[in-house]
């Protein structure tokens, strides 16, 4: 590991307190910036039927199918793009909302017309890997590869290059380096640990680098927990809960919430309700809140935070 990955890996916990937090406003001057985030991982998931050495092991259950296509696995997938996509975007476009798509590479090639939704909505395209695995166990040049393979598409599909790259899991010692490397990114959210962006100074002589945190709680996902999300009013509470709260502490200091969404997951009919009331939520307390994408959060945090 060389010296610019000892930086990268290196944060101060009060590094969002340089300004003072009380004198950060969002661009509309709100103190909340709400984030949502809809995960394109379709297409890239594990799958002996699509060459991989091995298949995903959780869908809806949690089952492992080892040495042959697992067929229940791919068509559970495949509900994302089918059914689940189309149903969450349309109550974005419709509220007029902007919208982060993190998006993985192998997903985009499959499903080249949620590029062509990103161009045509203003919604923003994040990198979330070639396949949607973690990096963590990589050597550097195959993690070089897949950063640049990734961005690669991405730009040839919807005309622009990411600004910003998301794993799946944790990130290794090397991807932020790697990420600067590269040239375009200028974010990661391979982050948990707080409600606000942070800035890396990785002494190369360049911007520093924005980390914006992302959020496990805040995230359909739960509906995969046992003792998570059931219904759609779960996660429509809890996500409200953390609307409610941030306001408030919002009035004295910046704060940020991250709501992590999936088509296979969010975009069941059962399920969609619950987006459908954070949504009104939000709509409620314009003026208090303001809905950003991460690049615009980061662009802002790198320069009013510095």
């Amino acid at each position: 590991m060389n010296a610019i990955d000892d930086l990268a890996n290196t944060r101060r916990f009060d590094d969002h307190r340089s300004p003072p937090e009380s004198t950060l406003r969002w661009p509309s001057g709100t103190g909340l910036a709400v984030s949502f985030v809809l995960n394109i991982e379709e297409g890239a998931e594990l799958s002996i039927a699509s060459g991989d050495a091995t298949n995903e092991a959780v869908h809806e259950v949690t089952q492992r199918i080892d040495g042959t296509p697992d067929y229940c696995m791919s068509t559970h997938f495949e509900y994302g793009p089918r059914a689940g996509y189309a149903r969450v975007i349309r109550r974005f476009v419709d509220a007029g909302l902007p919208l982060t798509l993190n998006v993985c590479g192998r997903a985009l090639e499959q499903t080249p017309g949620v590029a062509d939704d990103a161009r045509r909505h203003g919604f923003e395209l994040c990198g979330h890997g070639w396949r949607w695995e973690s990096p963590a166990g990589m050597d550097e040049a195959q993690e070089a590869a897949l950063i640049a393979r990734t961005a690669a598409a991405i730009k040839r599909l919807a005309g622009t290059a990411p600004l910003g790259w998301h794993n799946k899991s944790s990130r290794s010692p090397r991807t932020r380096r790697l990420l600067r490397e590269h040239g375009d990114f200028i974010y990661d959210s391979d982050d948990y640990g707080g409600d606000l962006p942070y800035l890396l100074d990785l002494k190369d002589g360049r911007p520093p680098h924005v980390v914006v945190p992302y959020a496990f709680d805040t995230n359909d996902m739960r509906f995969f927990d046992r003792g998570g999300f059931v219904r759609a009013a779960d996660f429509a509470g809890y996500v409200g809960d953390a609307i409610d709260a941030l306001v408030v502490e919002a009035d004295d200091a910046p704060r940020m919430l991250t709501i992590g969404l999936h088509t296979r997951i969010i975009g069941r009919p059962g399920r969609i309700a619950g987006l459908d009331a954070i949504l009104r939520r939000v709509g409620r307390l314009r003026g208090r809140l303001e809905v950003l994408t991460r690049a615009d959060i980061a662009q802002h945090w790198l320069a009013t935070a510095t």
